[in-house]
């Protein structure tokens, strides 16, 4: 009988070289899950991502820390407790301006891909 749960024990952690750590949950990487992805992440101090325009919707929760979101020119800066949805298709750029590091956690809907998030050059 298949079991009806999965428990998350290993999550894929994907390699960087910008200091970040990404843990995958559930998603392409782990799972096979194109439909949604899980991560948690944490971002350290001075970390920055290119602009990008993904074909995802992506839910950002933040656990410890700050980050800033550049949505279609204006500057977001969400903290602890604090949640954001961006919708597919809107050009943004994550980052980390700030002293701590940022925890958090991430879902992208589909799933995340690289094929799918549109990074600028």
């Amino acid at each position: 009988m298949k079991k009806k749960y999965l428990i998350q024990k290993n999550p894929f952690v994907v390699p960087t070289t910008d200091g970040k750590l990404i843990e995958e949950h559930f998603g392409n990487a782990t799972d096979k899950n194109s439909n949604i992805s899980i991560a948690h992440m944490v971002a350290p101090s001075g970390w920055s991502e290119p602009f990008q325009t993904p074909e995802f919707e992506e839910y950002t929760y933040i656990i410890k820390g700050k980050k800033q979101f550049i949505v279609d020119g204006e500057t977001i800066i969400l903290e602890a407790g604090q949640s954001i949805k961006i919708e597919k298709g809107v050009r943004v750029q994550y980052s980390n301006p700030f002293e701590n590091e940022c925890e958090y956690i991430a879902i992208c809907l589909p799933a995340f891909s690289i094929d799918l998030v549109k990074r600028e050059e």
